[in-house]
């Protein structure tokens, strides 16, 4: 995620020449929304430091031209240390980083084992949690409705969730209505449709008739992004083959006992069916969607209301993760930090070609492809439109709904953004934006268009 300007950069203005004030133009705040996760500030105390020193500047020298005259004669370090003799920027910085008094430390959050939760688990034994002043146990569960269930009976203080999830919780399908939110978005790509070996001559989709695939959840991108998949090849997902849900852990199990013929899942799981020598890997989900979202960090909204200090904190371990997750250079340290039995219970080798892109396809070539899987914090809206589309498209939605209403209300993109502004981070400037599936383009603006302009669908 692209970081602040450096404030002592004499070529550099701290101008507002764009919606959020950081960049010299709205072309250049475009250019680090598209490469958002390329590089973070080393570690939290410098970026609270350029916060701080970002903001004295733009106090002290609010004309670019005058700025860049004074940084020019004196230099950088030189301006810092005069700046320092009349502002306490140590102590400004302290204060500006240290949270509000904590309403509860020892906190549980539960997650499924699968490479989709990397950053809620990694920031456990790496130590972003603990870096918050937070105790957070961390919970391995067996299956989506059990994490559902625990987190709305206030078992689970917060929890890894499809992204999906939260919009059903708070729309009442599958439970009872509770208004949840997503503040983060966990990992964008890094699913795969993997099929059993015996299907090796099968790679056409139409060939896919009478098949069983295995989904994680009904209120999954993997349910609606294999159901768009099908589909776009003239396969009705409802007619045509059987879907059944399986948690992630159980299926490379079901795949060799011959109960399903392949899945959509999470790519440890395909990569481990692979490892096991009964799957290969179909597809890539990046290849269907490029960019996607799949699992997120979701709390209920009586968590976050009645504990904002210890949400924040959160919050802000598990953004510090995903930023430290999303550099390729550390992927390997973070495979053997989340391979073990409490943790994802893989073999390194698994989670490593899983997080580094570099795997075998279990057709005997091996692929290179280093955004497999990345990791991006932030609650695009437009993802909660399409997967409400979706909803709709299928018949799990019944009538009219208010499609941006539900998305604003449940993925929390403003609060986000604050937080990853003050942690000096830059968030996008809009919450909504258009994306490909498949080829065909989704306006986050029509969603009612985008549900009637398929052949294949369920919705009236």
């Amino acid at each position: 995620m692209a970081t602040f300007d450096n404030p002592f950069d004499p070529n550099r203005p701290l101008g507002k020449g764009c919606t959020c004030g950081r960049h010299a133009s709205q072309a250049e705040h475009d250019e680090a929304v598209e490469t958002s996760l390329a590089e973070t500030i080393a570690s939290e105390d410098k970026r609270y430091q350029s916060v701080v020193a970002s903001a004295v500047m733009r106090a002290v020298f609010p004309q670019d031209a005058t700025r860049r005259a004074f940084l020019t004669s004196v230099g950088a370090s030189t301006a810092l240390a005069a700046l320092a003799q009349f502002f306490p920027l140590e102590t400004a910085t302290e204060v500006f980083a240290a949270p509000g008094p904590l309403e509860k430390k020892a906190l549980k959050v539960g997650f499924i084992p699968i490479t989709c939760a990397t950053p809620i688990i990694m920031a456990h034994p790496m130590g972003y949690y603990a870096k918050q002043g937070l105790e957070v146990e961390v919970i391995k569960t067996a299956g989506w409705a059990v994490v559902r269930d625990k987190t709305i009976n206030k078992e689970y203080d917060a929890a890894h969730m499809l992204s999906p999830m939260p919009l059903a919780i708070t729309l009442g399908l599958g439970s009872q209505p509770i208004p949840f939110a997503v503040p983060a978005i966990e990992n964008i790509n890094g699913q795969g449709i993997a099929l059993a070996v015996k299907h090796k001559d099968k790679r056409d989709p139409r060939q896919w008739k009478g098949f069983k695939f295995a989904i994680p959840f009904d209120y999954s991108n993997h349910n609606y992004l294999l159901r768009y998949y099908l589909a776009e090849h003239g396969i009705d997902p409802d007619n045509d083959v059987q879907l059944r849900v399986v948690p992630p852990p159980e299926m490379v199990a079901n795949l060799r006992a011959d109960n399903i013929d392949g899945f959509l899942a999470p790519d440890n799981i395909c990569q481990r069916a692979i490892y096991d020598g009964v799957g290969f890997l179909h597809i890539l989900s990046k290849e269907i969607w490029d960019g996607h979202p799949c699992c997120a960090f979701a709390a209920s909204k009586e968590f976050i209301t009645s504990a904002p200090n210890s949400y924040a904190a959160l919050i802000r371990a598990i953004v510090d993760a995903t930023a430290y997750s999303s550099k390729a250079e550390n992927r390997k340290e973070i495979a053997e930090a989340i391979a073990p039995a409490n943790y994802l219970n893989q073999p390194v080798t698994v989670i490593e070609q899983s997080l580094t892109g570099t795997f075998a396809d279990g057709l005997g070539g091996v692929k290179r492809d280093p955004k497999r899987v990345d990791f991006d914090p932030f609650p695009w809206q437009s993802f909660a439109v399409w997967m409400l589309t979706q909803m709709k498209r299928w018949g799990q939605i019944k009538g009219e709904i208010d499609y941006k209403r539900i998305a604003e209300q449940v993925f929390l993109a403003t609060d986000t953004a604050k937080l990853m502004t003050e942690m000096g981070l830059t968030p996008p400037a809009t919450a909504y934006k258009s994306f490909s599936v498949m080829g065909k383009t989704f306006d986050p603006d029509k969603p009612e268009e985008y549900v009637a302009s398929f052949a294949i669908k369920r919705s009236a």
